[in-house]
């Protein structure tokens, strides 16, 4: 049995609306944190940067990505549309020209004097995706987490099932299209025809005729709920990157599967931490004697404190790290480091004793240290004079 591919946008962690900005944003982050070269050794990285790299490749063409959104992993397939005898890979025996052309130009309207439409309208159709958003705090995107969202989708009616019928009643099969929701037109003439195809007008493209509807649904078969779903966020999850939750989103027609539900991430910045992939950056504050003596500093990280022993003499923007005190990889193994950089704060409104303090501290590095000043500047300026 074949690999079962992963959604492409699933795979960037993006929504299917992303703009080109966004996948390639997305696209560069998986391969900066899984590219071969940075993880020699590491098949999951490897597996997880070829398939970025596929996932990129498709939603990068604006061609290929219009038919992955239209046929999925088959409408990207080099075979797509090949095989068996006919015309362009189409059985001539099952289909007329209206269908093909229908198929190359996209449904309604025609193309030349041909149809489109397709000939299974009444065949099963996937549900529509629903889109949500949702905001997580710092820590919770890094462990992971539970959140419970609210949507409105439509569901199989409970009453008939989703048949629309009136229970204890069937639908009649349409006589017009016999059931396939279309019906063939053939124009023309001079010795020279077409046959295209459009949707069946009595019974509205459903293939079918719904004598006793539903009272619960009207006929249609789906009704609108109000739901609470909850959404698994899973650890090391950035801003900006999405969760699909496959059969949760609007029902499916004539028994196809219901849509997906695609949840995209916020992430509210952290008063402390800066976040750059599973990296986090934090900015520690220490005093002059701190930096020249050294000291036991206690440092924030998102798992709590930790001590770290500072050198003597450490100047103002020096940068330590913390080894895998940072976010922990998004469906993988292992965590980021924490960098914390030193910033030696300037003492301000120093009192009498302090200042002298400094001064014999200055004088005892051999540096000049300025004396007090005794009367106001404005007086010796005049007594100059």
């Amino acid at each position: 049995m074949a690999e079962q591919k992963r959604d492409y946008y699933e795979v960037l962690g993006v929504a299917r609306g992303a703009s080109d900005d966004e996948l390639k944003k997305a696209y560069r982050k998986i391969a900066k944190d899984c590219h071969p070269d940075l993880h020699p050794g590491d098949k999951a990285a490897e597996a997880k940067f070829k398939e970025a790299n596929e996932a990129y490749e498709i939603l990068s063409d604006k061609e290929k990505r219009a038919r992955y959104d239209q046929f999925g992993h088959a409408g990207v397939d080099p075979n797509f549309g090949a095989g068996g005898g006919g015309f362009g890979g189409f059985d001539m025996g099952d289909l007329d020209l209206g269908d093909i052309f229908g198929s190359f130009f996209g449904g309604g309207g025609g193309f030349g004097g041909f149809g489109g439409g397709g000939a299974r309208r009444n065949g099963p159709q996937q549900g529509e995706s629903l889109r949500a958003n949702l905001t997580v705090t710092f820590e919770e995107a890094a462990f992971g987490c539970e959140k419970e969202i609210n949507l409105t989708r439509t569901e199989p009616c409970e009453d008939c099932r989703g048949s629309g019928c009136e229970a204890g009643t069937t639908a009649e099969t349409c006589s017009d299209c016999r059931g396939s929701g279309v019906v063939r037109i053939q124009r023309g003439g001079g010795g020279f025809a077409f046959t295209s195809t459009a949707p069946c007008s009595r019974c509205r493209g459903t293939g079918k005729l719904i004598h006793s509807p539903c009272k619960g649904c009207g006929g249609s078969g789906s009704v609108r709920k109000s739901r609470r779903i909850t959404v698994n966020i899973p650890a090391g999850i950035d801003d900006g990157q999405a969760v699909s939750l496959r059969g949760q989103g609007n029902a499916g027609k004539n028994g196809g599967p219901a849509g997906d539900l695609i949840v995209g991430v916020r992430i509210r910045p952290h008063s402390q931490f800066t976040r750059e992939g599973n990296t986090v950056l934090f900015e520690q504050k220490i005093t002059m004697a701190q930096a020249a003596l050294g000291a036991e500093l206690e440092i924030p990280t998102i798992d709590g404190k930790v001590k770290y022993d500072l050198p003597a003499g450490t100047q103002t923007g020096t940068t330590f790290r913390l080894r895998g005190k940072g976010i922990p990889n998004l469906r993988g193994s292992g965590r980021g480091d924490q960098y914390v950089t030193v910033r030696v704060v300037t003492p301000t409104n120093l009192n009498a004793k302090q200042k002298e303090a400094l001064r014999a501290f200055a004088e005892a590095m051999g540096e000049f240290a300025p004396e007090p000043e005794s009367k106001p500047l404005f007086e010796k300026r005049k007594k100059k004079k």
